[in-house]
């Protein structure tokens, strides 16, 4: 148990999008766009979103048998920029799945950092727990180390921790922003958000008119990358499985 990995009990029942997210197919959302493709079936009828599994069904996917033995995996992650957090990419660019080493299992992102962002990723097949950190309403502290040009106002600091508005209709939670250094030419700050929309923090400081130009995730809750070289892996720690569940 070293490695952070468990085992799904023998006898059980989930919903469908539940079971193919944790054999590592993909997020829960995504799983649900394979359902409705009808790429799924469960004992030999093809499946629809919100059906239920156990431990007793056969589930295929694109014909091929699933496995009811799934033994969850935890990754660790300190992406690099220039590469993309998903599966596979129709774009042919490099994916963090390239990163893992060659004996993981079949794992996802847990959320997605851009092409440009670096820092701290989770990878895993446990759906509970990559629900946990990433549905909005558990307001899970992530922080990130963010530089923009030039310095940034107490006026400008203040509008952004209270929330503002980055697409019509959507504004941000409030946020803490600590400014760790800056001069005339640059602003370094952490910022701790509880909510993970697309390209949030690039969003935010562009309303009050600043260019991020380093973005960096640095801690999900207390887990941080201290010792992860950037675009090394390890797997996490039984320890830090059991805080993250709990977080």
């Amino acid at each position: 148990m070293r490695s952070g990995a468990q085992t799904r009990p023998l006898f059980f029942t989930m919903r469908i999008n539940k079971f193919l997210a944790e054999q590592g197919i993909g997020s829960r959302r995504a799983c649900d766009e394979i359902v409705a493709e009808g790429r799924v079936s469960v004992n030999g009828k093809t499946a629809k979103a919100g059906d239920d599994v156990t431990g007793e069904d056969v589930v295929s996917l694109d014909g091929k048998i699933l496995s009811h033995k799934v033994k969850y995996e935890y990754y660790l992650l300190n992406k690099p920029k220039g590469c993309v957090c998903t599966v596979s990419d129709d774009k042919e660019r490099k994916t963090v799945m390239e990163l893992l080493p060659q004996n993981a299992g079949r794992v996802f992102p847990v959320g997605r950092l851009d092409y440009d962002t670096e820092g701290l990723l989770i990878l895993t097949n446990d759906g509970d727990l990559a629900y946990r950190l990433t549905v909005p309403k558990n307001e899970i502290p992530k922080t990130y180390l963010v530089r923009v040009e030039g310095t940034v106002t107490q006026t400008q600091l203040n509008r952004l921790r209270a929330g503002v508005e980055i697409e019509r209709g959507v504004i941000t939670k409030k946020c803490k922003i600590v400014v760790i250094e800056t001069d005339k030419k640059y602003t370094k700050m952490h910022v701790t958000i509880t909510e993970g929309k697309n390209r949030e923090i690039r969003k935010m400081f562009e309303v009050v008119g600043k260019n991020v130009d380093f973005l960096k995730r640095m801690k999900i809750g207390d887990l941080t990358l201290t010792g992860l070289d950037r675009g090394a892996v390890r797997r996490l720690s039984p320890e830090e499985v059991f805080y993250l569940k709990n977080l």
